[in-house]
């Protein structure tokens, strides 16, 4: 491709940026893997006392990260923390606004300014649309949809004066297309709106340097699936699905490492799903 001068609104790059293109360029030369690491990095992961959220805190300690991790029981955090090193457990409760400013006051009081962000907390129950009330819809509205906006909010200036980091939004393969027969409008609907919402922030921050990525996940085993293995479950799932199982949890851990680190430096606003082929039909 020949190099082609386009002019570009809010001045060059950034110093940080130019280093990071660089950086990238040599390691790729040398070494293909280190771009996907996080060392010196700061993590948050919400919905981290459980499931998909705890899996995400060990993968990105594993890869260097220190991780700040933040859910409602802090006994299940504290635990994950003895495993994992140098991380810090912060009880929280996603659904409150006082919560998510406190979350993030003390991860930079205590670990630093926050490089990544990983907004994993969500919840969804199955109910057909006309036995939903209107609390169940606003609940999980704040929890799987202002809670990331707010966040993220939060945690940008932190990011822009540092030159950049990674927000990842976890969506779901239902934020794309219906759930039904499985009867949760109200999940489908903050799905929906997390995939929107995280092309307009990667669009505002993209030069900036902050990426907002989303990340859509299948079927997975998670305390949102308990009771997925019985037998009438999971005849649904090998008979709608391509590949006709549930995930297993480090099938993720691509996805995510690319989404968090700057092997995703050219890619902001985009959604990586990883269902088995459900919404590729």
């Amino acid at each position: 491709m020949s190099q082609v001068d386009i002019p570009v609104e809010g001045g060059a790059p950034s110093a940080r940026s130019l280093r990071v293109m660089s950086a990238t360029s040599q390691s790729i030369a040398h070494d293909p893997t280190r771009i996907f690491r996080l060392d010196g990095r700061v993590a948050i992961v919400t919905g981290a006392s459980s499931g998909l959220g705890a899996h995400f805190a060990r993968v990105l300690h594993g890869a260097g990260a220190r991780v700040v991790m933040a859910a409602r029981r802090l006994e299940r955090l504290e635990e994950l923390a003895a495993e994992l090193p140098g991380s810090l457990a912060v009880a929280a409760d996603l659904g409150r606004a006082e919560d998510r400013e406190a979350l993030v006051a003390r991860t930079v009081a205590e670990a630093g300014a926050p490089d990544v962000l990983v907004n994993n907390a969500g919840i969804g129950h199955k109910v057909a649309v006309e036995d939903e009330d209107l609390e169940t819809f606003r609940d999980t509205m704040e929890v799987n949809v202002t809670a990331i906006w707010h966040l993220s909010k939060l945690v940008a200036p932190h990011m822009i004066a540092r030159g950049g980091g990674n927000i990842v939004n976890i969506g779901s393969m239902f934020g794309l297309v219906g759930a039904a027969p499985v009867k949760q409008a109200h999940y489908c609907a903050s799905k929906g709106a997390v995939i929107n919402l995280t092309r307009e922030l990667g669009l505002q921050w993209a030069r900036k340097n902050v990426r907002v990525n989303a990340l859509c996940p299948g079927w997975f085993p998670s305390e949102m699936t308990v009771g997925m293995n019985d037998e009438t479950s999971m005849n649904f799932v090998r008979q709608m699905s391509p590949m006709p199982r549930l995930g297993e949890l480090h099938e993720l851990d691509g996805a995510l490492l690319l989404l968090a680190s700057d092997a995703c430096s050219f890619m902001t606003g985009q959604t990586v799903t990883v269902d088995g082929g459900w919404t590729a039909r």
